[in-house]
């Protein structure tokens, strides 16, 4: 029994160049599963949040007028409301007039539109939250074009866009007497995902 077992351990074959192919496409097939996963994951990742986005330029708040989009609401204005769907992580957003269930989107030319179909990664931002507290939309399908607004509250070409630019800088604010209803409906979905949600501010 005891040689037995030593030539078992003598006749260990020594890795060979195409099983570590196999252990690589295992790595990959892993990969393949994880993003299927994420993929079925997505929604009940999603969140969903109602406010208003403030222009720092034109001091006025973006609405969603159908096709058309501004930056010159008044607080509390209809075309002003905002359902902001965020993925877990917080960094990609979508977001959709609430009163006519259009989405924000830019197109190839950089022009900001509404469009009524928002899975276009046309119509997917990143959002950026700056040093000043302000944040930033930057396009996900065309790197380094924000969201923008003139002044007179008229929307910016992305090519014309930076980071570092007042217009691309909005804070976000909840309707008038709205904040008192989305804080307990916050911890709401937190006990239903068992997930703790990160605090927007970085402390």
């Amino acid at each position: 029994g005891f040689l037995c077992s030593w030539s078992v351990l003598f006749s260990l074959p020594t890795p060979h160049p195409s099983q570590m192919s196999a252990a690589e496409e295992n790595v990959d097939f892993r990969i393949h599963v994880e993003n299927q996963t994420r993929a079925r994951d997505d929604v009940s990742r999603k969140q969903l949040r109602l406010y208003q986005l403030y222009s720092r330029t034109s001091g006025k708040h973006i609405q969603v007028l159908g096709r058309r989009i501004s930056a010159k609401g008044e607080d509390g204005d209809k075309y002003a409301q905002l359902l902001v769907e965020t993925d877990t992580f917080g960094s990609q957003v979508r977001i959709k007039g609430k009163e006519t269930d259009f989405y924000l989107c830019m197109n190839r030319k950089g022009k900001l539109v509404g469009k009524p179909d928002g899975t276009s990664k046309e119509c997917v931002f990143i959002e950026k939250v700056l040093e000043n507290n302000y944040t930033a939309l930057m396009s996900a399908k065309y790197s380094g074009w924000y969201v923008g607004f003139t002044k007179k509250g008229r929307p910016r070409k992305g090519p014309k866009t930076r980071e570092n630019q007042q217009d691309v800088h909005f804070m976000k604010r909840y309707p008038k007497g709205q904040m008192e209803i989305q804080k307990p409906f916050k911890y709401t979905t937190v006990t239903k995902r068992t997930k703790r949600i990160r605090p927007t501010n970085p402390s």
